[in-house]
């Protein structure tokens, strides 16, 4: 098993939510963070009891994809390595053949799949050279399959294609020893999903903090166990 061992992480949309979770995990483990988020006044507040030390935070903003590259660089530029990528920054608006528009289909598009995009092509030459790199997509079980129609169609849309994405980074890291895992959990008891019809009641979402164990169990697996994609369901259903 790999240990953190003062490794370089990338998590994206770190301010709140599963990435705020995600953060102070990896913090309280013992790796090296590397923070970004839009709103750097929100992050700064979210982490200020992380050990500045071993954190930088940045700005990344989806809307504009040069700063998966600028963000990408101050990393390098002040740890001097990136182990592991985390793509968790994401939205959901519903949006389907009857309501949502062009703009929400676009809005999805540009978060959910470009920008994970982007840092992937930023982040993946330096993840390749350390010779353990990793990177966890934070796709959802909509990406999986389509559940019924109280699903967002834009929104399973674009995490099947996330899902897509996972599977082509693992084949262009593989043999540098860079392992992908599109981890696709069901409902989280985050702000991303209230007041969304049909979605799982609260008593019985997943917690922030059982993602936030899952990446960093993923983080610790050696090369020779690859988890291509995990699915962590919060109801029954026949295939998840």
């Amino acid at each position: 098993m790999l240990t953190p061992a003062d490794r370089v992480v990338m998590i994206s949309g770190a301010n709140r939510g599963i990435g705020l979770a995600i953060a102070k995990r990896l913090a309280a483990d013992g790796y090296r963070l590397s923070l970004g988020a839009r709103d750097l006044k929100a992050l700064d507040r979210a982490t200020a009891e992380l050990d500045p030390a071993r954190l930088l935070r940045a700005r990344f903003d989806a809307a504009d994809l040069t700063t998966a590259t600028t963000w990408t660089d101050a990393t390098i530029a002040r740890f001097g390595a990136i182990d592991a990528l985390v793509n968790n920054a994401g939205i959901l608006r519903k949006l389907n053949f009857e309501e949502g528009s062009e703009a929400d289909l676009d809005a999805l598009w540009q978060t959910n799949v470009k920008a994970p995009f982007m840092l992937t092509r930023a982040a993946l030459p330096h993840l390749k050279r350390g010779g353990h790199g990793r990177i966890v997509n934070i796709a959802s079980t909509d990406g999986k399959r389509f559940r019924d129609y109280s699903v967002s169609v834009g929104y399973a849309m674009s995490k099947h294609a996330l899902l897509a994405m996972s599977h082509a980074a693992k084949f262009a890291g593989y043999d540098a020893g860079v392992r992908v895992t599109a981890l696709c959990p069901g409902a989280v008891d985050t702000d991303l999903i209230a007041g969304i019809p049909g979605v799982t009641a609260a008593a019985n979402r997943l917690s922030p903090d059982t993602i936030a164990a899952t990446v960093a169990f993923v983080l610790s697996l050696p090369n020779a166990a690859v988890v291509a994609e995990l699915p962590i369901n919060a109801r029954l259903e026949s295939t998840l």
